[in-house]
């Protein structure tokens, strides 16, 4: 990790999501007194001619269109009053250009996007299981709803995971630098879990100072209601979870299923695998 102060990459490439990748970099950002590093990667793949070319050329000659995403991506996090710079990296794929430049930088966490665009065999999409399975670092996975810009409601759903508190810190973040509130839920199998569920979203509440705050409790099937509650919040934040016996599920069932069916803009948190306790939690 970074030692002259919290550090978030946010890769950008998609002209269409970049804008509201780099607000949920610069909030989190915002609430460390950290900065916002834009990573954009030009694609050479090892068999194309233009791995004759060193990289300085292949970014100055063909880079324009990933250039103007970049420097679009920096003005947007600099009128979000947070420190930022950008670089373009030449890589054989996505996920090999975004690891480089989060371990140039020795940044802290990432922000990427989801589209939902996968194969068959992959959890949320080849590049961001990669860099999900490879980072050091925290990572947020942002999947952007239709309805995504201004933030008046927060949906937390709150699981025993070791990635719960990054995924509370998310929502708390986003509420502060957004005038938001935060509503934190718990579903349960039955009613005889209500009461441990309520002291597990009390505790959870007194995490989130500074923040407007509601506890729901539900009972019935974990993403059915969560995707149910998310109709009534602009973002969701989910920690991740490890369930099943498969190694590649670096997610987990619930975070995926409530991603893909939820309407509105959801974010997945994994806690970083670099250290022991993360810088996130330090902070």
């Amino acid at each position: 990790m970074s030692e002259d102060g919290y550090r978030i990459a946010v890769a950008v490439g998609n002209p269409d999501t970049a804008e509201q990748l780099v607000r949920t970099a610069a909030d989190v950002a915002r609430e460390r007194d950290g900065e916002v590093f834009v990573v954009g990667v030009i694609v050479t793949p090892q068999e194309s001619p233009f791995a004759l070319f060193t990289d300085e050329v292949i970014t100055r000659e063909f880079g324009d269109e990933r250039r103007a995403v970049l420097d679009r991506a920096v003005s947007v996090a600099s009128g979000r009053d947070v420190p930022v710079s950008g670089k373009l990296f030449v890589a054989s794929s996505v996920a090999r250009g975004v690891l480089h430049g989060v371990r140039e930088r020795d940044c802290d966490a990432l922000v990427i996007g989801w589209e939902d665009r996968t194969r068959q065999n992959a959890v949320l999409g080849s590049n961001v299981d990669r860099i999900l399975r490879r980072a050091d670092c925290d990572v947020l996975v942002e999947k952007i709803g239709a309805l995504a810009g201004t933030v008046e409601g927060v949906l937390l759903p709150v699981a025993e995971s070791r990635h719960a508190a990054l995924a509370a810190s998310v929502a708390r973040a986003i509420a502060v630098n957004n005038d938001a509130r935060v509503t934190l839920l718990r579903v349960v199998e039955s009613r005889r879990e209500e009461s441990a569920a309520r002291d597990l979203l009390a505790e959870t509440a007194d995490s989130l100072s500074g923040v407007e705050t509601e506890t729901v409790v539900r009972v019935g099937d974990v993403p059915e209601r969560i995707v149910a509650e998310s109709e009534r919040h602009d973002v969701t934040v989910l920690g991740a979870t490890r369930s099943g016996a498969i190694r590649r599920r670096v997610v987990g069932t619930t975070p995926q299923e409530v991603g893909r069916r939820a309407d509105g803009t959801v974010i997945l948190a994994k806690r970083g695998d670099g250290s022991l306790v993360s810088r996130v939690f330090r902070l």
